[in-house]
């Protein structure tokens, strides 16, 4: 038998790590409710964000609190060149061919980080935001902390953006009908580039949080894409709210299945999750 303690500690460790899963989900979830179409690139946006926010530190001193702003800004900015560039021209191609493109894209990054930086692990070890507290028993690291709650306020950001704006409403109107909102005035064209554009920034913000205790690596972005892979058929594809739940979670799945089981095995539990759910409830929690 575990001790209060220890439950609890699973349960905050779960939490904190889902809410980051949460945000990273979100943004994929977005571009897919929008355009149907995966982006498979999605990870490897965001290890492009750790990069920046460790460069931007390692060069100037800008600790990453400061420059997730940065990363946000110019990751929308990738998006936006990424629809433009390449998605664009695929959106009426084959499926598959819309899937060999952004899993080629996903190729592309990834070797070019390789190329770039090399295979080596990079950390950002003097954040201004380091050390733990302790809280009933439970100890809590303040990055993790930090990073958890930059999530949940971004991920809320978002959602209100969505489901109380102007701006987010010719977005759902542009993924219910493409052609019934052209035919009330919306830009298509630009509400898909802006869809990729936040998707991207919702992984910018979270690259930046997660440089603060995370090690960078050119393969990092393959960790946490996979996993929100996971979080985005658990919440219901195209669900920004189905998303944030399941990534949470997919959180205590991973952390709790670490304490029970080795942890190597971890993502075994999270993939299992995966597949029972496809076998079960195709569309997930909250998808139609």
């Amino acid at each position: 038998m575990f001790s209060t303690e220890v439950i609890l500690q699973t349960l905050v460790s779960g939490l904190l790590i889902g809410l980051i899963f949460s945000l990273v989900a979100v943004g994929l979830n977005l571009i897919f409710g929008v355009m149907d179409i995966v982006n498979f690139a999605h990870g490897e946006f965001l290890m492009v964000s750790m990069y920046i926010s460790y460069w931007l530190f390692a060069l100037w001193g800008i600790d990453p609190m400061f420059s997730i702003v940065v990363c946000a800004a110019l990751l929308f900015l990738i998006g936006v060149v990424t629809h433009k560039v390449l998605i664009r021209r695929i959106m009426d191609a084959p499926m598959l061919a819309q899937i060999f493109a952004t899993f080629g894209l996903m190729i592309f990054i990834q070797n070019l980080a390789f190329f770039l930086w090399k295979p080596d692990y990079r950390s950002i070890s003097s954040s201004m935001v380091s050390g733990r507290f302790e809280f009933m028993g439970v100890y809590v690291g303040l990055p993790q902390l930090v990073a958890a709650a930059g999530a949940l306020v971004t991920t809320g950001i978002l959602f209100y953006l969505i489901n109380r704006t102007e701006l987010g409403r010719a977005l759902r109107a542009t993924s219910e009908d493409r052609e019934a909102a052209a035919l009330m005035g919306i830009n298509t064209e630009n509400m898909y580039s802006l869809a990729w554009g936040l998707g991207a920034a919702c992984v910018g913000v979270a690259g930046a949080l997660l440089s603060i205790f995370y090690p960078i690596f050119p393969q990092v972005g393959m960790v946490f894409g996979l996993t929100a892979f996971v979080v985005v058929v658990l919440g219901g594809f195209g669900s920004i709210a189905g998303a944030f739940i399941a990534g949470i979670i997919v959180g205590f799945v991973q952390v709790g299945s670490g304490l029970l089981f080795p942890p190597a095995y971890k993502m075994a539990f999270v993939f299992g999750l995966f597949l029972l759910v496809v076998f079960i409830r195709p569309q997930g929690l909250l998808g139609k």
